[in-house]
């Protein structure tokens, strides 16, 4: 893996591969920028990332200039990971770090709110443990007003009925959902 862009551009991540990570391919993550690039300034947002595994995602958004990134996941050798590269990168004051089980912390937002909140889920959710994941960042205001959630998923998964649906952008084997609050 890769930092694609940013202060940190073609920095290499090599996680152990004992790690229970599918990190998002590089063609998927620079598609999914490219896209957040064209609405938001990225060197001024606050982003929320569930799931974060070894960081790929926060660590691209540090290196773009994110102002707070706050990581969550559940695995103690991904947290370690993410937190040494934070350290030796030195951006510990814009990225911090939670091990935490996600659905347990959505529940009590003791954050705030975010410009951006990313998912990235064990492909072997189902599709109700992907809408709880979507109702609870929502319900309990961990997105911004003007704001967009974005999940990952597979292709399996289908998101349209959902009132807060924007749309699905498809990139290989990786999907990609919108999500925004409705006024």
């Amino acid at each position: 893996m890769r930092i694609i862009s940013g202060s940190f551009r073609g920095k290499r991540i090599n996680a152990p591969a004992n790690l229970p990570v599918r990190p998002t391919t590089d063609f998927a993550k620079e598609a999914l920028f490219n896209v957040l690039n064209n609405q938001f300034y990225l060197d001024e947002i606050s982003v929320l990332d569930l799931f974060s595994g070894i960081g790929s995602i926060s660590l691209e958004f540090a290196s773009r200039g994110s102002q707070r990134v706050v990581s969550v996941d559940q695995d103690t050798g991904c947290i370690k990971f993410l937190a040494e590269t934070v350290k030796e990168l030195k951006i510990e004051d814009r990225v911090s770090i939670h091990k935490y089980d996600v659905f347990q912390f959505l529940k009590r937002n003791t954050q705030g709110s975010f410009d951006v909140v990313f998912a990235d889920p064990p492909f072997s959710f189902e599709t109700e443990d992907y809408l709880k994941l979507i109702d609870l960042t929502i319900e309990n205001e961990w997105l911004k007003q003007e704001g967009q959630m974005v999940v990952e998923h597979s292709k399996s998964h289908k998101f349209e009925g959902h009132p807060n649906f924007i749309q699905t952008r498809k990139y290989g084997n990786v999907n990609f959902s919108f999500f925004e609050l409705k006024a």
